[in-house]
């Protein structure tokens, strides 16, 4: 292939939409989390613990994180999480006609994460309960894809989980990617996001799973109601289902005002450049492209 054709084929493939490329970069984003988290729980659900346990579920799923955002960090923010951007436009980081494409963007990509997870593991889960797809009981596999409450957990009980791990999880991401704040070094935020999670999965997950991400639980549940699971992926639980999708938006509403109130709203003014050249933020809020 010639430069000249090279140069040409790129011309024809190149999205210069940013909210097109925004909409990619999520899409891909969260695809990568629910393929690889959700790929740990797999892995470890049926393999019947050989492959691995809840230590392992919680590191996947943090690298799982850390990899999403290396990937659509640069184009979007690697939100990757419909709390975090409703987190963002809700503070004013980012603008409101930009929810829709993102969130639909996460939500697509975990559903089709959560297709690559069901294909890549098929046989694994044929044979794991001879053919059988359970909800519950000691063979229930759809655990793997979405998060189910423990037998104990009280709805209200449940929903103060997901409010309270969201919000810590937000007001972490707000912190680490804060310029004016101690941060972290340039390049090393989805690292310092990831062992955010394997903190919040430690600490705050026995009750339900700590799903913090309403794309990550409702769009792989609707592939498995679809996949052959049945409509007990909504009933069960006492109709638990939407406490992973509401808790995590009022959470991660909550704990980015948290931040903003007792953290950024007081960091003093920033020193004006003497060149003249504005000092260079590495933020979530400036990994995308405003301009669209």
């Amino acid at each position: 292939m010639t430069k000249k054709t090279g140069q040409s084929l790129k011309e024809k493939f190149v999205v210069k939409n940013n909210l097109v490329k925004a909409f990619l970069s999520e899409f891909l984003g969260t695809f990568i989390l629910i393929a690889l988290g959700c790929g740990s729980v797999a892995q470890a659900v049926l393999s019947r613990g050989a492959w691995g346990g809840v230590q392992m579920i919680s590191t996947g799923f943090a690298m799982a994180v850390t990899f999403g955002v290396y990937v659509a960090g640069g184009v979007s923010g690697g939100h990757i999480n419909p709390a975090v951007t409703f987190a963002m436009c809700l503070t004013g980081k980012m603008k409101w006609i930009k929810f829709p494409i993102y969130v639909l963007a996460q939500f697509l990509g975990a559903f089709v994460g959560a297709a690559a997870v069901f294909g890549i593991n098929y046989d694994a889960l044929m044979h794991y309960d001879d053919g059988k797809l359970s909800v519950t009981g000691i063979n229930a596999t759809a655990h793997i894809f979405a998060t189910y409450p423990a037998p104990y957990l009280s709805m209200i009980n449940g929903f103060a989980d997901q409010v309270m791990s969201t919000a810590i999880l937000l007001l972490g991401v707000f912190a680490i990617f804060d310029a004016s704040n101690i941060g972290m070094p340039k390049g090393l935020e989805p690292i310092g996001v990831g062992l955010l999670i394997i903190l919040l999965t430690s600490s705050l997950a026995m009750n339900s799973g700590a799903a913090m991400n309403p794309a990550r639980d409702l769009a792989p549940r609707l592939f498995t109601f679809m996949a052959g699971w049945g409509v007990e992926v909504f009933t069960a639980g006492n109709h638990f289902w939407w406490v992973p999708v509401v808790g995590p938006m009022i959470g991660g509403a909550l704990g980015a005002g948290i931040y903003m109130l007792f953290i950024e709203l007081h960091h003093a003014p920033p020193e004006p450049s003497h060149n003249n050249v504005p000092h260079e933020k590495y933020e979530l809020t400036n990994m995308e492209d405003d301009r669209c």
